[in-house]
């Protein structure tokens, strides 16, 4: 073995590792670490100064020390005293230190940035790499500010080694990631989407990762990069595993840089260029074609890096839903590996399909599927594949399919995992009333699943079910029939008895004729399940017994003396004595026509968004059932009769799609410009004998309250009548927003000449660009329309536009003006702060015109998690451990507009022995400090 120089190894660190490891025992261990950390200190502090090779070899022995679990707390200054050598290894010992050992907050960071300007001046490869790495790995803000402006020259200057290119890059991501606000946009961008053609692919795939990264936020200063990351995905696709041979992984061209580039194209839409997206769907064809061909290796790392590719390839096919061709055959491509012996593929396979189901395109293509989906569901062994095929069940139900895919779900049910039988039940639920053509169906479903998976059927399940009877006379009877039958059963589910009580009680009249179901006999039945329900079910079955004494009065004595019994009279439940107590003395005094007055039947639910659905919304998270039923191609009417309801679920909104145009301004035509609302009197109906357009109706009543509850969040049911309803959802990002605008029809007739006009005033126009794509003229009886509308913030502004409607309904004229939610809120971006940072900043607004401040008392209830979330739903970021008082409530942000951006923090005091609030408000611009705390202040 040749002999180590004394410039190479370090043979006193060596002695000491192998000291440590031959340690027997704990204390051993510990007894000889701090005899070397003596040993260390006394040289550091001794009169003879220590050269390079000691000062080095010192430092490695407290790093090692340290990576044994041990305190360090000195030897910091020697270690950065080793950042001004000329020598390689005592630079990189040094730098290592500071790496793993150095507090962000440390005194010596001044001198540390020192030593890394040094090196990044100095232009010798070797130490600015060093340096990049070493400003990556601390990462802390101070680093931030003192480099963030010289990283970006060193990553696009000409003569800088592709070394130090890659290193650059991959640093700026870091300090990207940690502080955004640091990393200034500039000439320098249009110059890092060149380095896409940089001839070392070490430098394209660090220039990948970071602009995939600026790109989400700042997508018009990256938009070249599209035609430059296809060409350089053809080159890598159509070349052979020996052209990049540095670069093959298993005989596979640049694995890792295909993918990246893959990501990237999907924080774009489809390339308008019509050469760029031919290449582009050329490339994506040969993806494919090599998925088919026979493997070049059984090695797993080939089939891995292989099949990365391929799903990430149909990723993008799935973003851009624009080439059917495309669509099918990833479609199929999954397809084959439904049954493949590769469980990990298996999974993905699934989720991928899942999606491709809401496409118009390859959702026929996908129900070819059902009976491998079907097959995996009861033969599948691991449970999270299971979950994935109920999944994709779900998603690919339509009308023709739906009775045997809730046969298959209620069959699984039986044997499903405990962990997955809540979801399962209300996907069933919700597929039973959306496909139920014939609602005898759905009655029997939804009784079958309460028989299956009783303690799974959630309130909501059971509620619909009654909310859908009582609305459809042609199912009432069978309703009443068929649970009559159920509750025969010796062993009933709770929920079943809740559900046999209400139907019964409300429409048990329809089956009394006959001598099975004689008044008497439903009420005996009813009543021997009533010992064995708890509290609310005994409840409700007293309410059920009192109209059963206005049905049937010939059962009214029996009534009487169970209602009369101590154990209802004397019960321990206060609720339930009240019921017995009252429903007794009414059968008593009341007349016949009075009880048949208070006993009436139920009357039909208002129309409303299925419970059931927002349920599942907020158990599965909105991006995973939202999306899928918003982009179905057969929107069905639901089993009320009513539209498919706008979302209006209160769970958080889903994330932005990367392929929502939020930049596509100029795709369509400018809203009409109109007056701004009449302040003159009329209401609903203006004008029985006019279609005047130049007539706006004033704001309708309750306008105002509902536009106050979307402050602090994007979806939900704007307005409604008798006629019409209106819904919302939006997304918004830095300045730029896109609204979805649904118009239900909740009648049986149409309406006609339908003319949605948004109207902004004077002072709004110039502030507020807003683009509207039109809406059929015609929406039929039952139906639902959506409307996109492209927003743009110009500048701040404190007016809310007005969305006006317009339609003749039954020959009779309808105009309807509602203020559409649009705030300069929308255009918050949260912004991450320490405290030191936030109160020198919040001292920096000390200027009377930018604070606002607003002393008020508390329209709600005073409650710390509501009032989080309605601050961070306002759009701040929520700063904790800032405030020194913890009761409060601290926030920053940056408002984004076309023509600058806003910076604000504000502060919310509440007082809960006073109940009232002091919220103030600090930004650079009067005028946005007073809206912004207008708007806040409405919401506690």
């Amino acid at each position: 073995m040749p002999a180590v120089s004394k410039g190479d190894g370090m043979r006193g660190l060596a002695v000491f590792i192998s000291d440590i490891r031959n340690c027997k025992s704990k204390e051993a261990e510990i007894k000889r670490i701090n005899k070397e950390l003596a040993n260390i200190r006394s040289k550091f502090k001794g009169d003879k100064a220590l050269d390079g090779y000691s000062k080095k070899k010192y430092v490695c022995k407290l790093l090692f020390i340290f990576l044994l679990g041990h305190d360090i707390d000195f030897g910091h200054m020697e270690a950065v005293n080793l950042l001004s050598s000329n020598k390689y290894t005592e630079k990189q010992i040094g730098y290592l230190f500071i790496s793993v050992l150095v507090n962000s907050n440390s005194e010596l960071i001044r001198l540390i940035n020192n030593a890394i300007k040094n090196d990044l001046a100095s232009r010798n490869p070797t130490f600015m790499c060093l340096a990049l790495h070493c400003i990556a790995n601390v990462g802390s803000r101070e680093m931030g500010e003192a480099f963030a402006a010289d990283i970006p020259r060193i990553l696009v200057a000409g003569d800088s080694m592709d070394s130090v290119k890659q290193s650059a890059a991959l640093c700026l991501l870091r300090l990207y990631k940690a502080s955004p606000d640091l990393v200034p946009m500039g000439e320098w961008t249009a110059r890092v989407v060149h380095l896409l053609n940089d001839q070392h692919m070490g430098v394209v795939t660090a220039a990948v990762s970071l602009i995939t990264c600026l790109c989400k936020k700042n997508p018009d200063d990256f938009k070249t990069c599209i035609s430059l990351a296809v060409s350089r995905l053809s080159r890598i696709v159509s070349s052979a595993s020996t052209d990049l041979q540095d670069y093959t992984y298993y005989f596979v061209p640049a694995p890792w840089l295909s993918v990246k580039l893959l990501r990237l194209l999907q924080c774009y839409p489809p390339p308008e260029d019509a050469a760029v997206k031919g290449r582009l769907v050329e490339c994506l064809e040969t993806v494919l074609n090599k998925a088919q061909e026979p493997p070049k290796s059984k090695k797993v790392q080939h089939s891995n890096a292989k099949n990365a590719i391929l799903f990430e390839t149909i990723s993008l096919i799935i973003h851009y839903d624009s080439e059917p061709n495309l669509l099918v055959r990833a479609c199929n491509q999954l397809g084959q590996f439904l049954q493949h012996r590769e469980t990990n593929l298996r999974y993905l396979a699934l989720e991928s399909m899942c999606t491709l189901a809401s496409s118009e395109f390859s959702h026929e293509a996908v129900k070819t599927h059902i009976e491998t989906v079907i097959n995996a569901l009861k033969t599948e062994r691991d449970v999270s594949v299971r979950q994935r095929a109920v999944d994709l069940l779900y998603a690919m139900c339509d009308r023709s399919n739906a009775p045997q895919i809730v046969a298959e779900m209620l069959s699984y049910l039986e044997t499903a995992d405990y962990s997955i039988r809540e979801e399962i039940v209300l996907k069933v639920a919700i597929l039973a009333e959306k496909y139920a053509v014939d609602y005898t169906w759905y009655v029997d479903t939804i009784l079958n699943l309460i028989r299956i998976a009783g303690d799974y059927v959630s309130e909501e399940v059971w509620y619909r079910v009654i909310q859908i009877v009582i609305n459809r006379d042609d199912v009432q009877g069978y309703a009443a029939k068929t649970v009559f039958e159920a509750l025969q059963a010796p062993a009933c589910h709770e929920n079943l008895v809740k559900v046999g009580g209400y139907i019964l009680g409300e429409f048990g009249n329809l089956i009394a004729g006959d001598p099975r179901s004689s008044p008497l006999i439903q009420f005996n039945l009813l009543h021997s399940k009533f010992h064995l329900c708890s509290v609310p079910t005994r409840a409700l079955l007293l309410s059920t017994y009192i109209k059963f004494v206005n049905l049937f009065p010939e059962v009214k004595p029996t009534i009487q003396d169970v209602l009369r019994s101590d154990s209802q009279l004397r019960n321990a439940d206060v609720e339930l004595q009240q019921r017995a107590v009252e429903y007794l003395r009414l059968s008593t005094v009341a007349s016949t026509d009075i009880l048949a007055t208070v006993l009436e039947e139920m009357p039909p639910f208002p129309e409303r968004e299925s419970s059931i659905l927002a349920k599942l919304k907020k158990k599965k998270g909105p991006s995973t059932v939202t999306d899928l039923e918003d982009t179905k191609r057969e929107r069905s009417v639901d089993v009320n009769g009513g539209p498919e309801p706008a979302p209006a679920s209160t769970s958080a909104m889903s994330t932005p799609s990367p392929s929502a145009d939020l930049l596509g301004l100029g795709a369509a035509p400018p809203a009409p410009a109109g007056p701004p609302p009449s302040s003159g009197g009329g209401g609903l109906l203006v004008d029985v004998f006019s279609d005047s357009a130049s007539v706006v109706a004033p704001l309708a009543p309750g306008s105002e309250d509902n536009f106050a509850r979307f402050v602090c969040k994007n979806n939900g049911v704007l307005f409604e009548n008798q006629l019409l309803q209106i819904g919302l959802k939006s997304e918004f990002r830095q300045n730029l927003g896109r609204m979805f605008i649904f118009y239900g029809n909740k009648t049986s007739t149409q309406f006609l000449n339908f003319t949605p006009t948004l109207i902004c005033s004077d002072d709004l126009q110039p502030n507020l660009n807003l683009q509207t794509k039109p809406v059929d003229p015609t929406v039929e009886g039952g139906a639902q329309v959506q409307q996109v509308v492209n927003i743009e913030c110009v500048s701040d502004f404190t007016e809310a536009p007005v969305l006006n409607i317009q339609f003749r309904y039954g020959g009779t004229f309808q105009n309807v003006s509602v203020q559409l939610p649009i705030t300069l809120n929308k255009f918050f971006q949260p912004t991450e702060m320490a405290s030191q940072d936030f109160f020198q900043r919040w001292k920096q607004l000390s200027n009377p015109q930018q604070e606002v401040q607003n002393i008020f008392k508390a329209k709600h209830p005073m409650d710390t998690e509501v009032t989080k979330a309605k601050i961070i739903g306002f759009g701040s970021a929520l700063l904790e451990e800032v405030d020194p008082n913890p009761a409060n409530f601290v926030g920053a942000g940056i408002i984004h507009t076309k023509t600058t951006q806003i910076g604000c923090l504000l502060r919310l005091e509440p007082n809960l022995q006073a109940q009232m609030y002091r919220l103030t408000l600090r930004t650079s611009k009067e005028a946005v400090s007073q809206r912004l705390c207008e708007l806040l202040s409405a919401q506690f």
